[in-house]
């Protein structure tokens, strides 16, 4: 994986001619037709990432819905079987709050290379111009983090679950405490310890493929069979001063899912809203 971040850091009131740009690759498992799917179709897309709406052609719109009142929407610009996918997001900078004027469109490419041996090299390219301020730095530091996950999960996706039909399951639970309080709380009730350990949650057996206690998105991520198939990420996000959401972010894959999400989401929500609040009270003891 290569990154890259260009541009100073002081704020300024200069023209749109900062660069800011990041660069990732990784090797996927799959055909360049399936990863193609995995990256430029709503099913796909959702599959691993957001749930995401997309008119699959140049000039179609392209929709992340990125919570209950939440969403960002772009324009595809590149529709190139198997090889480019490429969209743009012109205000991207809404999204934490800041003049969209302030900046040029967010652009991103989507190179897919085959390689022998049924892999293939997904390049991901995103750039847009600015003024240098420290928010603009912050947002693509903050996009690199969230989005590297993001890839394990599509790593995922491609190796078990290729081309089958999602059903989503997201749920959140915002409250006024810490991240480290959150995670803390959410670490306890998941109790595991290591990848390849197995836990059982509301009628799923799962096996742990990833656990992320470092900096960036804090995510437990299980892969389920039995009941459903799939997998289910169990995350904490800082969003503010002293503010965190616990998130459960499920993706199932099996024919009968949707009765499985229908049934248990109640359930899920209520567990999490639980967390929340033992995370407030959690940091009002340590607080005291």
């Amino acid at each position: 994986m290569t990154t890259q971040n260009d541009g100073p850091g002081a704020d300024t009131a200069a023209p749109l001619t900062v660069p800011h740009r990041m660069e990732l690759a990784f090797v996927l498992p799959g055909t360049a037709e399936q990863v193609w799917d995995a990256i430029a179709t709503a099913n796909g897309i959702s599959s691993w990432m957001l749930p995401t709406d997309v008119e699959e052609r140049v000039g179609g719109t392209i929709r992340y819905h990125m919570g209950p009142d939440m969403s960002s929407e772009g324009t595809v610009t590149g529709f190139d079987a198997p090889q480019r996918f490429a969209i743009v997001e012109p205000e991207w900078a809404l999204l934490v709050g800041q003049d969209p004027t302030s900046v040029t469109p967010l652009a991103t490419e989507f190179l897919i290379e085959a390689q022998s041996g049924g892999t293939c090299v997904l390049r991901v390219v995103t750039s847009a111009f600015g003024t240098g301020a420290d928010w603009e730095h912050e947002f693509f530091a903050d996009m690199e983090k969230g989005w590297v996950p993001q890839f394990d999960n599509l790593r995922l996706y491609l190796a078990h679950y290729a081309g089958k039909r999602v059903v989503s399951m997201d749920i959140e639970a915002p409250a006024p405490t810490t991240h480290a309080a959150m995670w803390a709380t959410m670490r306890r009730a998941i109790d595991v310890n290591r990848v390849g350990d197995t836990v059982e949650l509301f009628g799923l057996t799962a096996i742990v493929e990833r656990i992320n206690d470092d900096s960036g998105p804090h995510v437990v991520l299980l892969r389920v069979n039995g009941t459903v198939d799939g997998y289910v990420g169990l995350l904490a996000w800082e969003t503010g001063v002293d503010t965190s959401t616990a998130v459960v972010a499920g993706r199932f894959f099996s024919d009968d899912a949707s009765t499985y999400v229908e049934h248990s989401r109640e359930s899920w929500k209520k567990w999490l809203d639980e967390l929340a609040a033992e995370a407030v009270d959690l940091r009002r003891s340590a607080t005291a």
